[in-house]
């Protein structure tokens, strides 16, 4: 399948005018979250939302609201205490669903969840995996569970696919647009299978 890709600075501009224009931030989060969900089979699967500090990490803890509310186990591994706007109203939403919320460390066991969701870093991520993140990339690489990652897998450039540990993952659900090095060939050794859902993140054009 071929997908129309943008550049990482594209995504954000376009971001940018819809939210300024058309649609709060609030609801473009949640819609990337049910566009998340629909794109898996979570019945009777045991899964934990595994946020990073940005709004990636948002995306997951509204995505783990929705989990909950299908009446599914879903629990909330967070690599930190720091949230961006939009990320902590999900993450209070979602604890006040009863969605369990433990922090990542270096000790925690991930194998006894079927599912992992990887909401660790979203398309702006550059430079050097941060330590926290790294623990947690690594877990999730040494799993045997089924990898979902939100918007981008984890520690890979949006523009050129490259990184210095990436998660890999068994489906990647791009969101609004796939970015340029998702559909590089280093990007394919990390992704199994790649959808983009959209969301009504208005492109160039509708910016004319």
């Amino acid at each position: 399948m071929s997908f129309e890709t943008v550049s990482v600075k594209q995504m954000r501009d376009y971001d940018k005018y819809t939210i300024e224009n058309f649609c709060p931030s609030k609801t473009l989060m949640l819609r990337a979250a049910k566009g998340i969900y629909d794109n898996v089979d979570w019945k009777g699967k045991r899964t934990a939302v595994i946020c990073g500090s940005g709004n990636n990490g948002g995306d997951g803890y509204a995505l783990a609201g929705i989990i909950k509310d299908a009446g599914e186990d879903v629990t909330i591994i967070r690599t930190g205490d720091k949230f961006s706007e939009d990320g902590r109203y999900y993450y209070d939403i979602a604890i006040q669903k009863g969605v369990v919320d433990i922090m990542l460390s270096f000790d925690t066991d991930l194998s006894e969840y079927d599912i992992l969701v990887d909401c660790l870093l979203g398309t702006g991520f550059t430079g050097e995996v941060r330590e926290n993140i790294l623990c947690a990339i690594e877990k999730i690489n040494s799993s045997s569970s089924y990898v979902v990652s939100a918007d981008i897998n984890s520690g890979m450039n949006g523009d050129t696919g490259e990184g210095s540990i990436i998660v890999r993952s068994d489906i990647t659900v791009s969101i609004g647009f796939v970015k340029n090095g998702m559909v590089s060939d280093n990007a394919k050794r990390y992704i199994n299978k790649l959808v983009n859902v959209d969301i009504g993140i208005c492109g160039a054009q509708h910016r004319n």
